[in-house]
């Protein structure tokens, strides 16, 4: 698959709204990169599903790039809570590997598309609702840590995200205050992205179909420019979140993502 100047833009345009609204709203950039590439490959006459699991994969990928310079600013601030990342990231790691190397390989992509776009919906109606869940309990041991990573790993590498709509609630349920929760799931991005990586490359190494410029279910080119332009924009979405209002934003989006979700959704039931 030649790299032409128009699939250049395309990946550029993708990037630069995917990092500004990462930014600006806080949140991860699968939910609006997984329908565009999915397009993007369909289009350039890669099979249905293969490109539902090439979006997935690539949208992971991209998560390492990001979330490096999104902890380092949360760092900064002293608002990530290394312990619980330090409790959550045996399981996420175990999580991701057992999603990306073995369910991810065996299920169909029109199984994973259906399963992303009802995913995205209950995650769009969040946002609309702006729903908080009510703290109600204490951060748990070890053990319950451990096995919460574990479902958030999982879940995330189904459908290509880093997390945070998993993982912000969670913390949120157990009195983690609102802007250490944000913070803390931002670093843990980084090892849900390394572990399922590592997977999409393993599973899809020995895979048929796949284009040449493939390293695993990894487009790579749209991984390299996706992730140098988001890079650059996410830092202007965080700065304008201060200056316009992000509640109406927020729900503006929502209807947005539900409009993808029912793309995914179609891309599923018709394949």
């Amino acid at each position: 698959m030649d790299l032409q100047p128009q699939l250049i833009l395309e990946l550029a345009a993708l990037g630069i709204c995917t990092g500004f609204l990462a930014g600006l709203l806080g949140i991860g950039g699968g939910m609006v990169m997984v329908p565009f590439i999915t397009i993007m490959l369909s289009h350039r006459g890669v099979d249905a599903n293969l490109a539902v699991k090439m979006a997935i994969a690539t949208s992971m990928a991209t998560i390492i790039f990001t979330s490096i310079s999104s902890v380092r600013a949360h760092h900064k601030r002293g608002a990530v809570r290394w312990d619980l990342v330090k409790g959550l990231a045996p399981g996420i790691v175990l999580g991701s590997m057992i999603g990306s190397l073995g369910v991810f390989a065996l299920l169909k992509g029109s199984y994973l598309a259906i399963f992303f776009g009802l995913f995205v919906g209950f995650s769009a109606t969040q946002m609309f609702l702006d729903k908080k869940p009510a703290p109600t309990r204490q951060v748990p041991g070890p053990a319950g840590l451990a096995g919460a990573g574990g479902a958030i790993g999982f879940l995330s590498g189904l459908v290509g995200a880093g997390g945070g709509f998993i993982s912000v609630p969670f913390m949120a349920w157990c009195n983690v205050a609102i802007h250490n929760a944000v913070a803390t799931s931002s670093a843990l991005g980084f090892p849900i992205a390394l572990a399922n990586v590592l997977g999409y490359v393993i599973s899809g190494s020995s895979v048929e179909g796949l284009p040449a410029d493939a390293f695993g279910y990894i487009w790579v080119p749209a991984l390299a420019v996706i992730a140098l332009c988001s890079v650059f924009t996410a830092p202007l979405g965080a700065k304008a979140a201060h200056n316009l209002p992000v509640k109406q934003l927020k729900r503006v989006f929502a209807i947005v993502l539900y409009l993808l979700a029912a793309y995914m959704l179609y891309k599923g039931l018709t394949s």
